[in-house]
């Protein structure tokens, strides 16, 4: 049996007709049941429409909601270490004492000492593990700390020659402290006065391995240089440099050795001479060669020059005494600075001191030093703006110095004697001509002032400056002077002074007054642009207000200005802030993202009235915003109306139901997935339901679904589903093993951990560079799987613990390969095999025998590999590719992406050629001279050195190397398209251009607008151009296709139809003028209410289609001409009946008759009559049918009529007529909500289940609408 809707003729006419009948006497009720009366009942949907959804702007996705969103980590800068120290290795044993004694004592001192923080625990092989947390300088430092105070140590010594210990120091002691921390070791290196080459380590066995290794490779590195050092006496030192360095330098290219002379300044005798030995021992001949010849002919004499004078003989940075000395070879020898002594002497060969002295006395005597008496105050006057007036001096006589010394009356000149005596002559008239037209006074302000003379940005002092042409100084406050200072034009200075008195004078009467006003309200009471604020100084000009400033996060607002001004506007603006007090309650709503646009409704409509209704600001979240939170500011009570009004509107809409399902905490980061992605695509899959799992690490089981029932039950089902295969293959188990043996357990390529991985289906996870226990290895699978996996793992890493020594042959002109670049190649090697320590003979033994240590598996995968690179270095050849210049960065890529494709697939080395950078930079003169160079003609048949590339390495690899070098090398083609295509081809802001370019992989240059050629060139890889080239002819055509057709599309024609028959052509909400233009793919358009021709109805499109669609339009108004309209008088007690539910009854007699029936408006002056259109034969029929209806129909009225007569009065018709048929159901739907569960149907008449807008809700409990959200 079905539901029964009861509905009464007037208010469902009144509901859906808009019809207003007159007062009936008897209402007449419908009862209908069985599965036909089902179907006619209206559907929930039909009956309360939702409210039309704003759609999303085009490209803009929808957003994420709170549950999925991933808060990204911030990454710390504390780090967490766990070192071991095993039984065998603890200094401190005693088990008793554990955290207590001595090293609980040591753990406090190393934590004082470095800052981070240590953690003792002890394993239960009596090891103990000690976690460290901290920065990681700090970590590092408590490391070895540890190492030293808390292991046993062991020691070791290492011998290497005496003069390599300093780059083992390193500079600043830098390197030794990184070797230190590195190895956690303690490296004692002897004193330069002791004698002995022993360098002493301390620390684990394992650091001590470290350490010597290192150690040992950088005395190798070294054993290749030679220094020597050369005790020569200083004042030899200009002979062996030269003028401006040229002999020293000239030294250092024919010898190649580095040859450093200590400069003037510095008192030491010492020349270091480093590089190879034959070099240096050729250096070291050459200088002593100078040296003794010197010696042998310089003579000296020494002269007696004012120490004033000394400077000018030295000239800037030394250059005079250079030029004295490129000129004369005689070297001159200056006192120091802080010495008394004004005697110079002169040495070098005797013919020529005499030539050095004239010259010595002559640049003594070229400059002169005077000064021009000029009062302090006149300086700045006399520099002028941004120096000018100094400037236009300093120009004509640039070797005058001119010197202002502050506070000092005199200004001081230098520089040659007669331009002095220029400059003193024009400063003397400056100086003369500013005393007889300036003045300055002096006056006294208290500094508490001083802002408020200078005003806001400086307004007041520089109208004042402006205004009387005066320059006006107030001191900065941390002089803390209260003396203003002016300057200028007589009259002006005393009208200034006058003014600032006065402006003094005025302040003093002032008030200040401090105003408490939370800071969040100054940015409201300033108003946007200051607009507020400045009603409030226009209405108080007197009064200034002092806003702090932002940063400070100061309340104090500082108002000043006359007293009673002050009062007036203090009592104002406390007054405002009552009021922004008073409006500032805030309260949030979570509102269902989905139905945020339902709240702002159409064009903003819903969330306006709202706003303007409850008096209140309303902030909705972003649309890209994850947040679910409304915001509303106001009122309290403005506010918790809009918060009801706004509840309403969601209740309406929502059918929203919520569970909690049980999943073990655990399992909760698989079943959410990387990023969120695996439990998304079960939300998207469920409908978009909510899924929201605890915070990570709280331990809670619980996980809610929020969504619709259906949705929300069936993801319940899925993530249980989930959580059981996962518990099923969750087992897992953790091994452990050295860092360094991890990349010998996965492999080259993962190729080791692949095979462990295939034969037992469990999976390895290795530690991240993040994770804070590098050495814990996870497997996770099936119980059996695991145990396979763990079984096969520590038999590997048990073999590794197996530590051996094993020795190999190199040849000794290989080593060099493997020690370069400080190892790099050694710890690679090392890195890649478990930590293997390879070590190789030191260069002056020149033995081949190479030792090799650590786990026996790793040792010998170790020595397979550098056979390998024995092997490649033996059978390496060198070959040239030659590639024109210009296609280098081409062929090179992004980065040098390509051709570090190349190095490692074909594993050469591959060195491009120097820029050429010559071209153009000689000058070709008449006589075929450049720069003195006679320049042959190039050979054309030689490459030039800038194309040819240089690979290295086996010569099939190079060959093939080569081969994809050339492959590389761009070519161009030529496409013929129509210049008035190509703007198309461009696209809007060059998208279609760079779209192919992307896809094929070319460039395309399309020629420029004012050439008009039709020439495309295309340029790019061979491999890619074919391609290239039949994607744009491609394009082309589908552009050409395109011009066609638009041409096509574009025939227009008109059809005259009277204005009246438009409305009909148009039908009902558009639908039959929309059919004819799918139906005939044309636009057609209607003219304007303003247009002259209002019968002109334009339609566009192809011929063909425009023809069938005027055609199809003439058809209708070809019919609607042979309409006829009838009017006939139908008691408007039956209108109800013949329209029937929804309007079915009268729908049936329009489509069964062919006409269109229009029943009277509510207000009508006749409700009785009714107006049939339509064919003439088919008007007679539907009005004989429609006056049998309301024959038939009024029997029944009268019946009923006749029937209330005998029946007992009551309050309403509508309770009378109940009373026979027992309690009404109200109006009944299908589909609703309410009908899923086993809830009651909502009471209209309860305010509770229908409250009004802004009503509060006087109920909480939980409804059919589901759950109430505040």
């Amino acid at each position: 049996m079905s539901s029964v809707a009861v509905l009464t003729q007037e208010s469902f006419n009144e509901h859906r007709s808009g019809l207003l009948p007159e007062k009936a006497k008897v209402n007449v009720i419908f009862c209908t049941s069985g599965a036909e009366d089902e179907d006619s009942l209206p559907t929930y949907k039909d009956a309360f429409p939702p409210l039309p959804e704003k759609p999303l702007p085009e490209g803009v996705q929808e957003t994420g909601n709170a549950w999925t969103t991933k808060i990204r980590p911030l990454k710390s800068s504390v780090i967490t270490q766990v070192f071991h120290v095993p039984l065998e290795e603890r200094k401190y044993k005693d088990m008793n004492q554990f955290g207590e004694g001595d090293q609980a004592k040591v753990c406090l001192d190393i934590m004082h000492k470095t800052g981070a923080h240590l953690e003792l625990s002890m394993a239960k092989d009596q090891g103990l593990s000690i976690m460290v947390s901290g920065k990681h300088d700090a970590v590092m430092k408590a490391r070895k700390e540890i190492v030293s105070r808390l292991q046993t140590q062991a020691s070791a010594t290492v011998a290497i020659p005496k003069e390599h210990h300093r780059f083992v120091i390193g500079k600043s002691g830098e390197k030794l402290q990184e070797l230190e921390l590195k190895t956690a070791t303690k490296i004692q290196i002897p004193r330069p006065e002791d004698p002995s080459n022993l360098i002493k380590i301390s620390g684990t066995k394992e650091g001590l391995e470290k350490a010597k290794h290192e150690i040992l490779l950088i005395s190798a590195e070294q054993d290749k240089r030679a220094v020597e050092r050369m005790n020569i006496e200083k004042v030899y030192h200009p002979f062996i440099t030269g003028a401006y360095n040229k002999v020293v330098g000239e030294l250092m290219q024919e010898t190649g050795a580095r040859i450093n002379v200590p400069p003037p300044s510095v008192n030491k005798t010492e020349i270091v001479i480093t590089g190879e030995k034959e070099q240096v021992a050729l250096a070291i001949a050459k200088i002593k060669k100078i040296y003794e010849e010197k010696k042998k002919n310089a003579t000296t004499i020494a002269v007696e020059v004012k120490k004033s004078q000394h400077k000018y003989v030295i000239g800037p940075k030394g250059n005079t005494l250079q030029e004295i000395l490129d000129r004369t070879g005689v070297s001159v020898e200056i006192p120091p600075l802080d010495s008394s002594s004004e005697t110079v002497i002169l040495r070098g060969e005797p013919d020529r001191l005499g030539q050095a002295l004239t010259e010595v006395y002559a640049k003594a005597n070229s400059y002169t030093v005077s000064s021009v008496s000029a009062p302090s105050w006149l300086h700045r006057f006399i520099i002028g703006k941004k120096g000018q007036n100094l400037a236009k001096i300093t120009q004509q006589m640039p070797k005058v110095h001119i010197e202002f010394t502050e506070g000092e009356d005199k200004i001081t000149l230098e520089g040659p004697t007669k331009d002095v005596q220029i400059v003193q002559g024009q400063i003397e008239a400056i100086v003369t001509d500013l005393i007889s037209r300036m003045d300055y006074t002096e006056i006294s302000v208290d500094p508490k002032f001083h802002r408020h003379l200078i005003g806001k940005g400086g307004a007041n002092i520089n109208r004042i400056k402006e205004l009387h042409k005066v320059s006006v100084r107030i001191p900065p406050d941390n002089e803390k002077s209260n003396l203003i200072r002016i300057e200028g034009d007589p009259q002006g200075v005393q009208e200034a002074k006058k003014e600032l008195l006065e402006l003094a004078s005025r302040m003093e009467n002032e008030r200040t007054k401090d105003m408490i006003i939370e800071q969040r309200f100054h940015r409201a009471i300033i108003g946007q642009k200051g607009e507020k604020v400045k009603e409030i100084r226009d209405k108080f000009p007197e009064v200034i207000i002092n806003f702090p400033d932002p940063a400070q996060k100061s309340d104090i607002v500082q108002l000043r200005g006359p007293r009673t001004e002050v009062e007036k506007c203090t009592k104002f603006m406390q007054k405002m802030v009552a009021e922004m007090v008073e409006n500032s309650f805030s309260v949030s709503v979570p509102i269902f993202k989905q139905f945020h646009k339902n709240i702002i409704g159409k064009g903003g409509a819903n969330i306006k009235k709202i706003r303007e209704e409850t008096n209140t600001k309303i902030d909705l979240p972003a649309e890209n915003s994850n947040s679910e939170m409304i915001i509303i500011t106001g009122k309290k009570a403005n506010c918790e109306a809009a918060k009801n009004r706004i509840l309403a509107i969601q209740k309406e809409l929502a059918n929203i139901t919520e569970v909690e399902v049980s999943i073990p905490s655990k399992l909760h980061n698989s079943l959410i997935g990387s990023k969120g992605r695996f439990v998304r695509s079960i939300m998207e899959e469920c409908g978009g339901v909510h899924i929201h799992f605890p915070t990570e690490g709280s331990g809670i089981d619980a996980v809610t679904i929020r969504g619709t029932a259906e949705e929300v039950e069936k993801a319940k089902k899925q993530l249980l589903s989930l959580a059981e295969e996962k518990q099923i293959k969750s087992h897992t188990v953790e091994l452990r093993a050295k860092p360094e043996y991890h990349k010998f357990l996965i492999g080259k390529g993962g190729g080791n951990i692949r095979k462990v991985r295939d034969s037992t289906g469990a999976r390895i996870i290795f530690p991240t560079a993040d994770d804070k226990d590098q050495e814990l290895i996870t497997v996770i699978g099936t119980e059996e799987a695991v145990a396979e996996a763990q079984k096969e793992l520590e038999a590997l890493i048990k073999s590794l613990d197996n530590v051996v020594e094993d020795f190999m042959i190199v040849d000794p002109k290989h080593h060099r390969f493997f020690v370069a670049r400080r190892g790099q190649v050694l710890r690679d090697i090392a890195d890649e095999y478990g930590g293997v320590i390879v070590s190789f003979p030191r260069t002056a033994t020149q033995s081949d025998k190479v030792t090799l240590k650590g786990a026996k598996d790793c040792v010998e995968a170790a020595k397979k590999r550098m056979l390998e690179m024995i092997e490649d270095l033996d059978a390496q050849v060198t070959m040239e590719c030659v590639i024109p210049q210009k296609f280098h960065r081409s062929i090179m890529g992004p980065k040098g992406s390509r051709i570090q494709q190349i190095t490692k697939d074909h594993n050469v080395q591959i060195k491009f050629p120097d820029r050429d950078d010559q071209q153009g930079k000689y000058q070709i003169q008449e006589n075929g001279e450049a720069n003195g160079e006679v320049k042959e003609p190039a050979d054309p048949l030689v490459p030039k050195k800038c194309d040819v590339i240089v690979l290295s390495g086996r010569k099939e690899r190079c060959e093939a190397a080569v081969e994809a070098l050339k492959a590389l090398v761009p070519v161009s083609v030529a496409v013929e398209v129509p210049f008035e295509l190509h703007r198309y081809i461009i696209g809007q802001k060059g998208s279609g251009i760079r779209k192919m370019m992307d896809e094929f992989e070319v460039n395309i240059q399309v020629p420029a607008h004012e050439l008009q050629s039709d020439i495309i060139s295309i340029t790019g890889l061979a491999s890619h151009l074919d391609r290239a080239k039949e994607g744009l002819l491609e394009r082309v055509k589908e552009l050409q296709a395109e011009q066609e057709d638009r041409a096509l599309r574009s025939f227009k024609l008109t059809i005259t139809v009277e204005p009246k028959y438009h409305p009909k052509i148009i039908g009902r909400k558009g639908a039959i003028i929309t059919q004819i233009r799918n139906e005939h793919e044309v636009n057609i358009q209607f003219p304007e209410k303003n247009d002259e021709n209002q019968d002109q109805i334009t339609i566009t499109g192809y011929e063909q289609n425009a023809v069938a669609a005027r055609n199809a339009i003439q058809a209708i108004v070809d019919e609607l001409e042979e309409m006829i309209s009838e009017d006939i008088t139908l008691d408007s007690k039956v209108h109800a009946r013949i329209i029937g539910a929804r309007g079915k009854g009268i729908r049936k007699i329009m489509d069964e008759f062919k006409v269109d029936v229009r029943f009277p408006q509510s207000g009508a002056a006749d409700p009785n009559l009714v107006t049939v259109t339509g064919r003439p034969e088919h008007v007679d029929e539907a009005i004989d049918h429609l006056l049998n209806l309301e024959e038939e129909y009024m029997a029944d009225v009268v019946e009923n009529e006749a029937k209330m007569a005998y029946m007992k009065p009551s309050g309403s018709t509508a309770s009378s007529m109940e009373e026979p048929r027992g309690p009404s159901k109200g109006f009944v739907v299908r589909e609703a909500p309410w009908a899923t569960g086993n809830e009651k149907a909502p009471d209209m008449s309860s305010s509770e289940e229908f409250p009004s807008f802004g009503a509060p809700v006087t109920n909480a409990r939980s409804s059919p609408w589901g759950p109430k959200r505040f």
